[in-house]
């Protein structure tokens, strides 16, 4: 990977986006995307769009959510210690005794998640798996006047945890899912750039919000841009691992390039069309089946205004939705130039449409 990429893959993942509170990644997305685009804007909400090739047909969008899982504040006790809800599915287990950022209006508020010593709970008749509602935050506070003085009801909270490098091309981070995706529409958008003139296309690469609770930024930003193929770029379950169910989960793994998902929201054409650019630029893929639904953007993104044809490509992730997601550089860097050659093979006016 280009040293400026890796660069800006390290800062849109080091940097806070919790659900419902991702403006400060947006706006390192938006200075990046900036360079390569025509236009940028943002919406009422925070979803972020990058143009290329305004008034080309089709319309094209490339999408993937800018939030990350976390925590809010909830309550804060006599003592001065924090309780919380989810934001995103954060499991409570992962989450003891980690280091957290508090984001407040006045800045970073440093603390732990308290996890009590093995000494004072052997006694317990039966070990209790924890619940979202037994985390206490410890900020130092020494009662509650003091942490109120600090925090307030409804400040998003984030692990501690950053990009790091492990070995080869394997990286880990806290927040994997789903800045990977939203660093690969804007590395699309790059490569598309400097092949401007044989795109026929318009492109709209979007950053966009909340997918964790409830797919909703995609719902938005979909509906006012009205795009007439869509490709959504998320994490997927790597199965390569010990304990992973394969026949459950499929086989998935890691450095063995993204995979494409076929069924329900999955528009045929689309995926046949990416297969087959794929084989051109002689990236290797990976597949994956769904039933009912794809637990991503697209499942929302399809139905809009009638139904946008839509393809899913999604990166293969070790330990999702933990401080310690795993993915291969390698494989990310194949999504970008799978996307820029879907995006040139489109002739103008181009429609996707099921054979019937």
């Amino acid at each position: 990977m280009r040293d400026t990429s890796l660069e800006f893959l390290k800062t849109l993942v080091n940097t806070p986006s919790p659900s419902g509170h991702e403006a400060r990644g947006q706006r390192v997305w938006l200075d990046y995307v900036g360079a390569y685009a025509q236009e940028t804007f943002s919406d009422a909400y925070g979803n972020c769009v990058a143009v290329l090739n305004k008034g080309g047909s089709p319309r094209l969008m490339l999408a993937a959510h800018a939030d990350e899982i976390a925590l809010t504040v909830n309550y804060i006790d006599k003592e001065g210690f924090l309780y919380v809800r989810k934001l995103g599915g954060v499991d409570a287990i992962v989450a003891r005794a980690q280091r957290v950022v508090v984001h407040t209006r006045n800045g970073p508020v440093r603390g732990v998640i308290g996890n009590v010593a093995p000494h004072l709970t052997k006694l317990d008749k039966e070990h209790k798996v924890p619940e979202i509602g037994d985390l206490f935050l410890d900020i130092g506070a020494a009662d509650r006047k003091e942490a109120e003085r600090l925090v307030q009801i409804g400040d998003p909270v984030t692990l501690s945890d950053e990009f790091e490098l492990l070995r080869n091309d394997l990286a880990v981070a806290r927040a994997f899912d789903n800045r990977v995706g939203t660093f690969a529409v804007a590395e699309a958008l790059r490569l598309l750039g400097a092949n401007r003139r044989k795109l026929k296309a318009e492109v709209c690469a979007v950053s966009n919000i909340m997918e964790e609770v409830g797919l909703l930024g995609a719902r938005q930003i979909a509906y006012s841009l009205k795009p007439d193929v869509a490709l959504v770029v998320d994490v997927t379950h790597a199965t390569d691992c010990p304990t992973v169910s394969r026949q459950l989960h499929g086989d998935i793994r890691i450095g063995k390039g993204p995979t494409l998902t076929h069924g329900g929201c999955n528009h045929p054409e689309v995926i046949a069309r990416l297969e087959q650019v794929a084989k051109k630029k002689n990236i290797k893929l990976q597949h994956e089946a769904m039933s009912a639904s794809s637990g991503t953007d697209t499942d929302v993104i399809f139905w809009t205004r009638g139904g946008i044809a839509s393809g899913l490509i999604s990166l293969p992730n070790r330990y999702m939705h933990s401080p310690v997601e795993l993915v291969s550089l390698k494989d990310l860097e194949k999504i970008p130039e799978l996307m820029a050659a879907f995006a040139l093979s489109l002739e103008r006016g181009e429609q996707f449409k099921v054979r019937i």
